[in-house]
């Protein structure tokens, strides 16, 4: 039934403004710094794995401390000034530039973290998995097709461990969307626009916008800390110059998989999973502000995907340095978040429901009544148990409902929505 005296609910009675602050709710809880309550049981030495850290003057750094319940032996990164607090947080670590080194002589290494450029994810995993050693890689896996093709093919030849770093699928909220959307919460689902309004333009204006959007001709001195071959591993030679290093080299072709690698794996992550994608029968892309070395300064990239496992053919947008066109049934005094996306039951038919983007959970309803849970269909990630803590039991109930504030609405969001209900869906952060 509808409710007819609420102008936010539809058909069936699930209000949009509810859903958008069950969105915000659960992302604040989902941003806490680690799951569930319980400590993981302390373990012996012996039982613990043995764990070297591949880059972590950014994000890496991150993901050692989450992995301090385990022997971290060996640090290896190419700027050993970049890397100083870290270096300084495992003294006992062994400590390498070069990982082809730490990969000949560190003989008592069970896993290898992987967080360089994505330039150099495919080479730099290709040499652990082939060398025996679990991998833990972030995300974008691999800077093109082809490299990611390759590893997948030589994580099933060796049989070892490999996990790619989008945290949120890790999380519970990416698991409640699937099942959600599979037990038919929103209906068919026939296009997605997903989108990123960040842009590196103007250059310069963020820590990981580079101040130079077309290569530079000047060649200033290598610092002494940075092993600048090293650095640009199976990259093009060229001369050092701090428009790439440290942490800007997202931006540049030869170097970075610009926004939609760097944003658009955490938006598109509970997409893929929830509506099964695989191969897409046909891309088209248009961009504004591309030149020879640098990502463009804003695109729009179409995806065609055909049936799949029960779904319908799908058209997926992708914008960047830009954002989707506003929903018709949007409320007026909700803003478009700056990172989302939303799904459509029908073919030009979209009706928008918000949420926080990297999958944060998913909370239908009908009537004003809040339903059961979904039924457990996705397996629990290994991830929430063995690096995380125990994972927190499954609400029996969604996020009480919130009032939208304009000017409030989260900076990263990803929208899953039909005319029959809004869908929390995923969140993140700006780059890092």
């Amino acid at each position: 039934m509808s409710d007819s005296t609420n102008p936010n609910a539809t058909e069936q009675g699930v209000t949009r403004r509810w859903f958008l602050g069950a969105a915000g709710s659960v992302a604040a809880l989902a941003s806490a710094p680690k799951l569930g309550s319980t400590a993981p049981a302390r373990k012996s030495a012996n039982d613990k794995l043995n764990l070297a850290g591949i880059g972590f003057g950014g994000m890496g750094a991150s993901n050692l401390r989450n992995l301090e319940s385990e022997n971290i032996v060996a640090l290896c990164d190419v700027d050993h000034d970049y890397a100083a607090n870290t270096f300084k947080r495992y003294p006992d670590a062994k400590v390498y530039t070069d990982y082809r080194e730490l990969l000949d002589k560190q003989k008592d290494l069970d896993a290898v973290v992987i967080a360089t450029p994505d330039h150099t994810h495919a080479v730099i995993s290709m040499a652990a998995m082939k060398a025996g050693k679990h991998v833990y890689c972030q995300k974008p896996l691999t800077h093109d097709v082809y490299e990611a093709r390759s590893l997948a093919q030589a994580a099933k030849e060796t049989g070892v461990a490999t996990q790619m770093g989008i945290q949120g699928h890790s999380m519970e909220g990416l698991r409640l969307v699937c099942e959600w959307i599979w037990d038919g919460a929103i209906g068919n689902v026939y296009e997605v626009d997903a989108w990123c309004d960040l842009s590196y333009y103007p250059w310069g204006h963020a820590g990981w916008s580079s101040k130079w959007g077309t290569r530079p001709t000047d060649t200033p001195a290598v610092p002494a800390s940075l092993n600048w071959d090293l650095w640009l591993g199976p990259a093009p030679e060229r001369p050092y110059h701090p428009a790439y290093h440290p942490a800007v080299w997202r931006c540049w072709w030869e170097f970075g998989c610009g926004m939609m690698g760097d944003r658009g794996a955490h938006t598109l992550d509970p997409v893929c999973s929830a509506l099964k994608l695989t191969q897409p029968t046909s891309i088209e892309a248009t961009s504004c502000g591309l030149n020879p070395d640098t990502h463009p300064l804003t695109a729009i990239v179409t995806y065609r995907f055909p049936k799949r496992e029960g779904f319908p053919p799908l058209k997926l947008t992708w914008y960047e340095g830009l954002r989707a066109p506003r929903p018709e049934e949007l409320d007026a005094d909700i803003d478009m978040p700056g990172e989302a996306a939303q799904s459509s039951e029908e073919p030009k038919a979209p009706s928008c429901a918000a949420s926080t983007a990297a999958a944060r959970g998913c909370c239908p309803s009908r009537s004003g009544k809040h339903t059961s849970n979904p039924r457990r269909r996705c397996p629990e990630s290994p991830a929430r148990t063995s690096w995380t803590g125990s994972a927190p039991a499954r609400p029996v109930t969604p996020p009480a409902p919130t009032s939208a504030t304009p000017g409030r609405s989260p900076r990263c969001a990803c929208w899953a929505t039909s005319p029959s209900a809004w869908t929390p869906a995923s969140s993140g952060t700006p780059p890092t």
